[in-house]
């Protein structure tokens, strides 16, 4: 059972602490699915000032909307398009501090003023991404890079 704790550390052990969470929530099952939806039901409950967190899985050349939190969402972006698609095909994480600047960004929803996206990337290939997006510009940094980067790191573990 998940109990909901209050993040009282500095960034860093706040971010520790959900990845133990994270370890906590999908350890022992295996669906996929089911431990993308917890996720991203954890990462919701974790940040502030975000509108939406979830996930878009590799299908062919495109990703396809998966589990999240928010309002509904673009159901399919092609690699190489929007922020999504172009961590996709550079296989890097992007923080974008304002949206409306980066060249062909896909508006799924209108409040969202920054974003950030990391390529779970598994033998190579980009299985999916992790996708945060807040109404608020400059919301996303490097630690939030680092951190994010190791949560999609415990989650392809699992694969």
């Amino acid at each position: 059972m998940f109990h909901a704790v209050a993040y009282n550390g500095t960034r860093e052990e706040n971010y520790e602490l959900v990845i133990q969470q994270l370890r906590a929530l999908i350890e022992g099952e295996s669906n996929f699915i089911a431990n993308l939806a917890n996720a991203s039901a954890l990462l919701n409950h974790f940040f502030e000032q975000i509108n939406w967190v979830g996930f878009y899985l590799t299908e062919n050349d495109e990703l396809v909307l998966g589990p999240f939190q928010g309002l509904p969402a673009c159901v399919r972006i092609p690699f190489g398009k929007g922020v999504c698609g172009t961590a996709a095909k550079n296989k890097k994480t992007i923080i974008v501090p304002d949206v409306h600047l980066f060249p062909g960004h896909i508006a799924c929803d209108a409040a969202s003023q920054s974003e950030i996206v990391v390529p779970m990337i598994k033998d190579g290939n980009v299985i999916g991404v992790l996708d945060i997006d807040s109404p608020i510009k400059n919301r996303f940094d490097e630690t939030d890079q680092k951190y994010l980067e190791k949560f999609v790191d415990v989650i392809i573990a699992i694969l």
